[in-house]
């Protein structure tokens, strides 16, 4: 394994922060009702109507270029998701906001991770909440504490 300084570590890592948020972040601020971002859940439509975030914009990745621009003001940040860690789509859908000049950051865990940690979502059928899964959200406490 080759090794780096700690510089170069942190300046990685400081990087990593200012383009990443996670599930609970995310959630914290649609709560508060005035979260300064819009949420654009990238994948499919057969995905999303399987469940997505309350208020999420739908916008698969492959349509980001075409069909931003008419959606969505370039003036408010975006946040991006997918279906969780085991998948680029959200990434890819972040760098093409980039591109296209839009102030963009993604949300680790995406939407599996917004289930599990029991956030709400909706589906065709309404709205719904699983519980926690105490692998992934700290059942009984306010926060993991990291």
């Amino acid at each position: 394994m080759s090794s780096t300084t700690p510089a170069a570590a942190a300046a990685h890592f400081r990087a990593s922060l200012a383009f990443h948020s996670d599930v609970s972040d995310v959630a914290a601020a649609l709560a508060s009702g005035d979260p300064a971002f819009v949420v654009v859940d990238s994948r499919s439509t057969e995905s999303w109507d399987q469940g997505h975030i309350p208020g999420a914009v739908h916008l698969p990745t492959a349509l980001v270029i075409e069909q931003a621009g008419r959606l969505l003001g370039r003036s408010v940040p975006v946040v991006t998701y997918c279906w969780g860690p085991g998948c680029n789509g959200a990434t890819r859908a972040a760098l093409a906001f980039a591109e296209l000049g839009y102030q963009v950051r993604e949300m680790l865990g995406g939407f599996e991770y917004w289930v599990r940690e029991g956030f709400e979502f909706e589906t065709w059928q309404g709205r719904e909440r699983r519980p926690a899964d105490p692998l992934t959200a700290p059942v009984g406490a306010a926060d993991c504490g990291c």
